[in-house]
């Protein structure tokens, strides 16, 4: 446990976080968990479409891979800390430099194949992915600003890439991954908080009956298992819709 930036960070700043060496460091950054979560949403509004471009849809997770798992997840490492890496400051902001240029790479590729509207859907990705992790307004850095931009854009841009056009049950898929991403920041941010801001933590219950005081971990179990659980579920249901396709 070590302090950085006035505040207290614990060895693991997040449950699948193993910091303090330049692989755990770099394996913390992308957020495995969380990266193949919100990955998953491209694919449900790919799955809606009648016809699957497996060419598309390889694009399209590709972009999101690097404007979200690299460069958003850097810039927001370089903006706080969260983490509390050893990464330096250049260090971070090659890597959200380098996600973006890969991204918008992809995004031109994509522009040749299907359509120019491909640069403009790239651009309010990379915007609104600026915005939330760099705290722009506090409208965008807010629950619902993380769970539309990580939740319900993903599975718009994923219905568009297979169609280019986006139709009710597209903008209702995106309604669910927005309320599963308003959950999973309920249950990640009070755990984010005990692990980051506190060195231990203890729950007790008043006139409870054979029920003990909870430690840090048990608290800490309450929000971070349901979490591992919906992460491991909506992968899983991303998995079982493109299984279907082949």
């Amino acid at each position: 446990m070590t302090a950085r930036a006035g505040r207290l960070v614990t060895a693991r700043p997040a449950f699948y976080a193993r910091t303090g060496d330049l692989r755990g460091d770099l394996v913390a950054l992308l957020h495995p968990p969380y990266t193949a979560w919100h990955l998953s949403y491209v694919v449900y509004g790919a799955a809606l479409a009648p016809r699957l471009d497996w060419l598309a849809l390889t694009g399209t997770l590709l972009a999101f891979f690097f404007g979200t798992g690299i460069a958003a997840h850097a810039f927001d490492e370089w903006h706080g800390r969260p983490l509390g890496t050893h990464l330096s400051d250049s260090a971070l902001l090659s890597l959200a430099g380098f996600g973006i240029a890969a991204s918008a790479a992809v995004a031109w590729a994509g522009a040749s194949v299907l359509s120019p509207w491909v640069l403009a859907w790239a651009a309010a990705g990379t915007l609104l992915m600026v915005g939330y992790t760099l705290e722009w307004h506090p409208a965008l850095h807010s629950d619902m600003g993380f769970a539309l931009t990580w939740g319900g854009f993903p599975v718009l841009v994923g219905y568009w890439a297979q169609t280019g056009g986006i139709e009710v049950a597209a903008v209702l898929m995106a309604g669910a991954a927005t309320l599963l991403s308003l959950a999973q920041r309920a249950l990640s941010t009070p755990a984010r908080a005990v692990r980051r801001k506190t060195a231990d933590a203890t729950t007790h219950f008043e006139g409870s009956t054979g029920l003990a005081d909870w430690g840090r971990e048990q608290l800490l179990d309450t929000w971070e298992q349901p979490l591992k659980l919906l992460a491991a579920a909506v992968v899983t249901l991303a998995a079982g819709l493109l299984a279907m396709r082949l």
